[in-house]
């Protein structure tokens, strides 16, 4: 099988519901298909990229199968202190490159491999099968496996899966359509997900430049910086943004220049303005990872 563009859930506000769908956990980790023939393996990424040299935890694991075959599945690192997968540390290990610094990283924070789907055993192309029938066929080849190998769960009733997602603060759920074979990328109304979403009310404290031009806000939670936004802000808001007074320097309002603003050209305004922002977790730096604007102070969005 030659490398291809995976099949992609769709964003949506409201799950599907109804007999012909599956349920399953969204697990925030990096998405990684895995080749495997007899003892040798090849790992990519989304974006069809060698990861060998990253995870080789999961290299040894999967070394150990005998079989040809290929997996699709998320990679995960879960934290310690909540029981959750961690977004932050799959980002901090998938930058490593130092060989020594990765065999420390595996040591201490193992990655877990979560399998979804199988698109190929032997020379059998499964991707124009039903979704069913390669999850069926994949509890068949996993069933021996061991950690850090999972099959991940399926579910018949999105709500109370929805609720248990809310309540435990996990990212999200997936909606599969039972009957679909495996299409490349989204040309397809067979896979969605829905997404948790926090919302902070915060500081707006200064407006960010680019080519002198205004392109996000610069957001302040309990006197730390807590990121930049411009998702929601349209020309007209924009606009409006230009006339407000500013004049404050960095230090009216941070101890020192954060790391995201290093170089960058902001404007730091008179009064700080109250903004509503969703996005989905605030990292362990106090940074909120992919803010949306939802409301802001004086101003119609």
């Amino acid at each position: 099988m030659q490398p291809f563009l995976p099949m992609s859930p769709i964003l949506t506000s409201k799950l599907p519901e109804g007999d012909e769908w599956i349920y399953q956990l969204k697990w925030d980790g990096f998405r990684i298909l895995a080749f495997v023939d007899n003892g040798k393996v090849e790992l990519f990424s989304k974006k069809m990229l060698s990861k060998n040299r990253n995870y080789p935890d999961l290299i040894e694991a999967l070394e150990q199968l005998s079989g040809t075959f290929v997996l699709d599945g998320e990679a995960v690192i879960l934290d310690p202190a909540t029981g959750r997968p961690s977004f932050q540390k799959m980002q901090q290990r998938d930058k490593l490159t130092d060989p020594a610094l990765i065999r420390r990283a595996v040591a201490r924070e193992p990655v877990h491999y979560m399998l979804f789907d199988v698109l190929q055993i032997g020379d059998e192309d499964l991707r124009g099968i039903p979704f069913r029938e390669r999850f069926r066929r994949l509890e068949e080849l996993a069933s021996g496996w061991k950690p850090p190998l999972y099959r991940t769960d399926q579910y018949a009733d999105p709500g109370t899966l929805w609720e248990w997602v809310t309540a435990n603060e996990w990212e999200g759920v997936i909606a599969k359509r039972a009957g679909s074979p495996y299409r490349e990328g989204k040309e397809h109304k067979d896979w969605f997900k829905r997404k948790r979403a926090v919302r902070h009310e915060v500081q707006a404290v200064g407006i960010l430049l680019k080519e002198g031009r205004v392109a996000s806000l610069v957001m302040s939670r309990e006197g730390r910086y807590f990121g930049r936004v411009s998702s929601g802000l349209n020309e007209r808001v924009k606009r409006e943004l230009r006339g407000l007074k500013t004049g404050r320097i960095i230090e009216d309002y941070f101890m020192g220049t954060p790391e995201g603003l290093r170089s960058a050209e902001v404007m730091w305004l008179e009064q700080p303005l109250t903004i509503l922002v969703t996005g989905r977790e605030v990292t362990e730096s106090g940074l909120l990872r992919h803010p949306k604007l939802l409301a802001l102070e004086g101003i119609t969005l």
